[in-house]
């Protein structure tokens, strides 16, 4: 007899004693064992009802209502959009009454926008802070305004700080916007290091771009 064949029987007692082992441990926690899987079960369970219940009718009248706004806001009615008239409740009340929703999120930024239009830079800045999106151009967008906010509001060394980071997502049309936003900015608070750093940037990694056109006057200026 071969040594493997020798080593069987031993193996086989000792799965025998695995599941033996096993079933005395299921035997004696048999109780708390079917606790668990009914908590289990229950908290899945309360999570399919939040979200089909709740979230999901949630979700529906606050698209009902940014559809409202959207309307509003592509006419240039940002104080009506902002606030709401009639039945429709405004940006801002959807951000609070639909938060945990992705229209309540979008809300956010239309909300940061109007208030950016109206001249409420501050409060521009507290709710378009509020929006998480995706690395898009909306969100960069967003990212950038919020730079263009703090400008209005003389803070311009906040405002580099949103300028290069919306120029660092690497956007082929609004990275070098940025970039150029971010220039100027760094120039005013007289740092033309920074701000030759982020001209060259353009010229050298977005060269098609309308900032590239006339970036060579630009870096000019900061090389004297």
């Amino acid at each position: 007899m071969s040594k493997i064949e020798e080593k069987k029987p031993d193996e086989l007692q000792q799965v025998e004693q695995v599941l033996s082992n096993s079933e005395a441990f299921i035997e004696k926690y048999q109780k708390q064992l079917l606790i668990a899987v009914g908590v289990l079960v229950l908290i899945v369970l309360s999570a399919l009802a939040v979200k089909n219940f709740y979230l999901a009718p949630r979700e529906a009248e606050a698209e009902n209502e940014m559809a409202k706004g959207q309307a509003l806001f592509a006419v240039d009615s940002f104080k009506v959009a902002l606030d709401g008239k009639g039945d429709y409740i405004g940006f801002k009340e959807i951000v609070s009454e639909y938060s945990i929703t992705p229209s309540g999120n979008l809300a956010a930024a239309y909300t940061g926008i109007c208030y950016y239009k109206l001249g409420q830079y501050d409060n521009a800045i507290k709710y378009l802070s509020k929006f998480d999106g995706e690395d898009n151009y909306f969100t960069l967008s967003v990212i950038g305004l919020i730079g263009d906010a703090y400008i209005e509001l003389g803070k311009k060394e906040e405002a580099v700080d949103y300028f290069t980071k919306a120029a660092g997502k690497n956007n082929d049309v609004l990275s070098s916007v940025y970039l150029k936003k971010a220039g100027i900015t760094y120039e005013a608070l007289s740092n033309p290091e920074k701000a030759l750093e982020m001209y060259t940037t353009i010229k050298e990694e977005y060269p098609r771009s309308t900032e590239a056109s006339d970036i060579d006057k630009y870096i000019a200026r900061v090389q004297k």
